[in-house]
């Protein structure tokens, strides 16, 4: 069983993916900082041995406090996991502005300022990994979800450039890139679809109906369990040459070689054929 090097300290973990990480790093003997808005919605994650702090991706003084808290009891972060996120859907147009920025604020500007909050101690250590969880979305788009698409799309972009930024100092930067995990994605996608009856109406009901048919329909078996993704970041943080990418379930891998092989218009043929097109 490999040991990390270093504390870990993984973001969102109150559900999912982050909860999922948090216990199978913590079940092998790692030193896990698992951290959530709610602290109390990771109470349990205790007796899984983990060490539990609050950690707000929106708020600077929340994210200052839980790495400083880190660094003053383990003198550095071995490793970051930025986990946090959401999603959302709807045609660009009838997203409200406000809820976009909120999007970005968790998805990017809170990966990023975690990122800056960690790389000084880890500088001075010469060593440390980053491990961004992003999405195969990060790579293609599906109609309705522009928003969301293009907070993963970036998180993409600051990956690859700071593995490079970083590489010299002894720090590696990953990237996690899910395809269909089973977890409350849909209903998410569902509750936070904007409700309106202009030219979009069709098409973002479509856009829900499309997106829980393949959370709950038969292309499910393409898909996994947060476990899955959490496994691959355990790969990530104890590989001493870490792949830059790990696309996770079969349906990322799928999707990512056909997006990589089709012309656009071909892909947005594809990805459309389960949307009803806007029209006047």
């Amino acid at each position: 069983m490999a040991q990390i090097d270093g504390a870990v300290l993984i973001t969102g973990c109150s559900t999912g993916i982050g909860r999922a990480t948090a216990e199978l790093l913590a079940r092998e003997g790692n030193t896990v900082y698992a951290t959530a808005r709610r602290p109390e919605s990771i109470e349990d994650l205790r007796a899984a041995g983990c060490r539990t702090l609050a950690l707000d991706v929106d708020d600077e003084a929340s994210m200052s406090a839980a790495v400083a808290a880190v660094e003053e009891a383990e003198g550095v972060v071995g490793a970051l996991v930025n986990n946090a996120g959401y999603s959302q859907s709807g045609a660009v147009e009838t997203v409200p502005l406000d809820s976009v920025r909120r999007q970005f604020e968790t998805n990017v500007f809170g990966l990023i300022r975690m990122c800056q909050l960690v790389l000084p101690g880890m500088r001075r250590a010469g060593r440390g990994r980053i491990v961004n969880v992003s999405s195969m979305g990060g790579k293609l788009v599906f109609p309705g979800g522009g928003v969301y698409h293009a907070t993963k799309h970036a998180v993409e972009a600051l990956s690859d450039a700071m593995r490079f930024e970083l590489k010299g100092f002894g720090i590696q930067v990953v990237v996690i890139e899910p395809g269909l995990i089973k977890t409350q994605f849909a209903d998410t996608v569902a509750g936070q679809m904007p409700v309106e009856d202009g030219p979009y109406a069709d098409f973002n009901r479509s856009v829900t109906e499309a997106t829980v048919g393949v959370y709950e329909g038969p292309l499910a078996r393409l898909g996994a369990g947060p476990e899955a993704v959490a496994k691959a970041i355990k790969k990530a943080l104890e590989a001493r040459k870490p792949r830059t990418r790990y696309p996770v379930t079969p349906s990322a891998r799928l999707l990512l070689t056909q997006r990589k092989l089709l012309p656009d218009r071909a892909w947005d043929a594809v990805a459309g054929s389960s949307f009803r097109r806007p029209t006047p």
